[in-house]
């Protein structure tokens, strides 16, 4: 590529009146492409579909380290230490040390190591830069699809958070009441865990948490513990005042009869999430 080049200015006769020697702006361009641009990078593939759901971690940590190295304020606007008050995380049984932002607590945290195996794409499958909205612009996703992200969000909270911050359906497991209310009753004569011991471990949706974003054997051998692990993600650190519509995986022995709650729900869990028949036996 030829980086300089003769501009010349001539009268009909053929004489050069003006002459100068100036850069070509293709060569500016190969120069700027080469530093860090962060309204191109802003544009990059890998923040949107089909592109994102093939990017990896550390791809994504190239440029997004800082998010897992954050820390929550020592001290408040108000004044108020965070060594002096408990964070609502810290008061669970699951949860031990310090307060930690938000990404730390679900990536890096002892307890999501062990029972989680989420990755950066698995709640950012993509979004729109521009308004944030669905329908926004012409090229856009269309209001009332699968966009992937909701309203000022870089993530589709009903298929991302819900999962593990739901309401604790009570009303379809036919208890009297949130599991809060009930447990004292059904944990007792040394039984550590209600939800096994009643109703998990023999009878009803024996068959769950075979997805790749969870570590289902280290989940039922926590669950052996104590019922803070499954409550955990099933009502105890409930955001919305709804419940996840779990997909109804057959399990052994299952009602043939369904349900009118169940109706509508899907009987296997998502494509993207699904472990081969073989590898999830070893679960």
């Amino acid at each position: 590529m030829v980086s300089r080049m003769l501009l010349a200015l001539t009268l009909a006769g053929g004489s050069i009146i003006f002459a100068a020697v100036v850069t070509s702006p293709f060569a500016q361009t190969a120069k700027k492409t080469a530093e860090p641009n962060y309204m191109a990078a802003k544009r990059h593939e890998s923040h949107f579909q089909p592109a994102v759901d093939k990017a990896t971690d550390a791809q994504c940590l190239s440029c997004h380290q800082e998010i897992l190295e954050r820390k929550p304020r020592p001290l408040s606007p108000a004044g108020v230490r965070a060594a002096d008050v408990l964070a609502w995380y810290q008061v669970l049984d699951t949860y031990a040390g310090d307060q930690e932002s938000f990404h730390w607590r679900h990536v890096q945290s002892p307890f999501a190591k062990k029972v989680m195996k989420l990755s950066c794409n698995f709640c950012h499958r993509g979004h729109d830069p521009r308004e944030e909205a669905p329908g926004a612009s012409a090229t856009g996703p269309a209001q009332g699809s699968d966009a992937h992200f909701a309203l000022r969000k870089v993530v589709d909270p009903k298929s991302t958070c819900l999962r593990c911050h739901g309401k604790f359906p009570h009303e379809v497991m036919g208890l009297p009441g949130p599991w809060h209310e009930v447990r004292a009753d059904m944990e007792t004569d040394g039984m550590r865990n209600g939800c096994l011991g009643a109703c998990h471990q023999e009878v009803f949706r024996t068959n769950r948490h075979k997805v790749t974003y969870l570590d289902a054997a280290k989940i039922e051998e926590l669950a052996k513990d104590g019922s803070d692990t499954c409550y955990g993600c099933h009502g105890g650190r409930a955001w919305y005042r709804i419940s996840y519509p779990y997909p109804r995986n057959p399990w052994p022995d299952m009602d043939e009869e369904l349900p009118e709650w169940a109706k509508g729900r899907p009987t296997q869990s998502e494509a993207r999430y699904r472990i081969p028949p073989k590898d999830a036996d070893k679960k």
